[in-house]
């Protein structure tokens, strides 16, 4: 079969892989669908991100969907032909952060398409996948482009989990790429009375307004377009910041009202945090890293029709055109979220 490889920083190569049998509590999954995720495209065009670097040969891809090829012994619950959302986390169960509860902390996380550990974990941009079975939900009803974006939905769902209670609060995201515009999509169904969101680029802007946030501010073209949520000592009870930036950061931070939250998602190195504002008005800076049991919440809450994500996959490219998928996904005046087609 054919898997997609990042070798170093603009070195993407479709080449030949290894095929294996599921074992014992395994599935093997013909892969319908993959979205190409800020991480692969931090890989693609920096060769990594912050200080984790590719340092061999590695398969990306977290986010697929496919159907089910052959069950291993012992596994219940699936059949042959059945769509399937692969949550790409692997916690071990064993170690001492999995036993505090914490799995997405795992000491020994295997997920998919990481270059944080080294041998590197490989990736799922592959033909064929064989992966445990409780990585696999059930996405019956779903089109496998829908069932693919499982795993960004369980980013954003775990970041309204760490904001805790969400009715009735005024909400600010910044950063309007799928993850911020999926926390906006989540937000709302957990009962967020007004979402505000900001980015540098337009047309992001639009999408989030398309999607419903109830106030959109371009904070390139007016860099001071929070001001009015600064009154007294701000206004604004939750921030979930999707950027990265450290200026979007800094910026919202004022927006927060005393004892408001905030909610760190974007990843892309250090950032410098204004402490005496944070601690002047006693502001909960939390950080949320990845997902675990949220996964199959996701796909439970789109099968039920109470998250539609698909206006989010704006393109889709057959996996031979993965170079042509890449730059797609690199151009935000254009993309929202871009998949790639295995059958």
């Amino acid at each position: 079969m054919k898997a997609l490889y990042a070798h170093a920083a603009h070195d993407l190569r479709l080449t030949d892989c290894s095929v294996e049998a599921p074992g014992p509590g395994e599935v093997l999954v013909n892969i319908s669908r993959g979205g190409i995720c800020g991480t692969d495209l931090h890989y693609h065009l920096h060769g990594g991100f912050g200080a984790i670097r590719l340092r061999e040969p590695m398969i990306l891809g977290h986010e697929v969907a496919g159907h089910v090829a052959a069950l291993g012994a012992g596994v219940e619950g699936l059949s042959v032909g059945q769509l399937v959302a692969v949550s790409p986390s692997r916690p071990c169960g064993a170690c001492q952060e999995c036993l505090r509860g914490l799995p997405n902390h795992c000491l020994n996380m295997r997920f998919y398409g990481s270059a944080m550990p080294f041998p590197h974990i490989q990736g799922a941009f592959r033909q064929e996948l064989v992966a445990l079975a409780s990585q696999c939900v059930p996405a019956d009803g779903l089109s496998a482009a829908q069932a693919a974006m499982a795993e960004p939905l369980s980013v954003a769902l775990h970041a309204v989990r760490q904001a805790g209670e969400m009715l009735g609060r005024q909400v600010l995201v910044t950063g309007c790429g799928p993850i911020g515009i999926l926390v906006i999509l989540a937000a709302r169904r957990a009962g967020a009375s007004r979402i505000v969101a900001t980015d540098i680029s337009e047309a992001s802007l639009e999408f989030a307004r398309y999607i419903g946030a109830d106030i959109t501010l371009n904070t390139a073209e007016d860099p001071e377009a929070l001001a009015p949520f600064c009154k007294g000592k701000g206004q604004i009870d939750v921030l979930f910041e999707c950027s990265g930036a450290e200026v979007a950061l800094a910026s919202a931070l004022a927006a927060l009202r005393p004892r408001g939250r905030a909610i760190q998602l974007g990843l892309s190195g250090d950032m410098r945090v204004p402490m005496m504002q944070i601690t002047a008005k006693e502001i909960e800076l939390v950080g949320s890293f990845r997902f675990h049991e949220e996964f199959a919440i996701a796909v439970d809450m789109m099968r039920a029709g109470l998250i539609d994500v698909t206006p989010l996959v704006t393109h889709s490219y057959p996996l031979a055109d993965f170079a042509a998928a890449f730059a797609m996904a690199a151009d935000r005046s254009q993309a929202m979220k871009v998949q790639l087609e295995f059958t």
